[in-house]
């Protein structure tokens, strides 16, 4: 955490969040940081790890308006919790997070700090693409509906029963 410390004292004493705070809690919470020898500097925190961290850093409340949110609505007198409510709504996980990360970590390489890919490269649901198998065939009573859809229990055939 102590790297992590060091990271938001020079993204604070830079002004380097202005504009890249959903990309600060991105690369805080989940890239790896190292120096430019390969040494490692962080890992990733928790979210209530990185509020901590931002409280001890002490980053200016303001910075929480790039959110679109009033920093005095975010539990004004207890500084951790309002950051911990911040990263909540940052969206950490999103592509404008990956995209302000991006740019805040092309920023951090001249003062030192190697940032690493976003954890599981591109988005996943981008490159689904077609399934690797045809789809099974379709029994015949769900080809009867609409659409080929399984039959809902309210239109299921009854099976009667019978007596012994």
């Amino acid at each position: 955490m102590e790297g992590t410390l060091r990271l938001l004292e020079v993204v604070r004493d830079r002004k380097l969040a202005a504009g890249s705070l959903r990309g600060l809690f991105h690369i805080a919470i989940g890239r790896t940081v190292s120096a430019p020898d390969g040494t490692p500097i962080a890992s990733g925190v928790t979210w209530r790890e990185l509020a901590t961290l931002l409280k001890d850093a002490k980053l200016d409340k303001e910075l929480v308006r790039q959110l679109g949110v009033d920093p005095d609505a975010l539990a004004p007198k207890d500084r951790e919790k309002m950051w911990y409510h911040a990263i909540g709504l940052a969206k950490v996980d999103s592509a404008e997070a990956r995209t302000e990360a991006d740019r805040l970590a092309a920023a951090l390489k001249p003062l030192g700090f190697v940032v690493g890919p976003a954890p599981g490269g591109p988005s996943k649901l981008a490159n689904l693409g077609p399934p690797p198998f045809p789809r099974p065939p379709v029994p015949d009573e769900v080809a009867d509906e609409p659409g080929g859809e399984e039959p809902s229990p309210a239109k299921a055939k009854k099976t009667p029963k019978t007596k012994k």
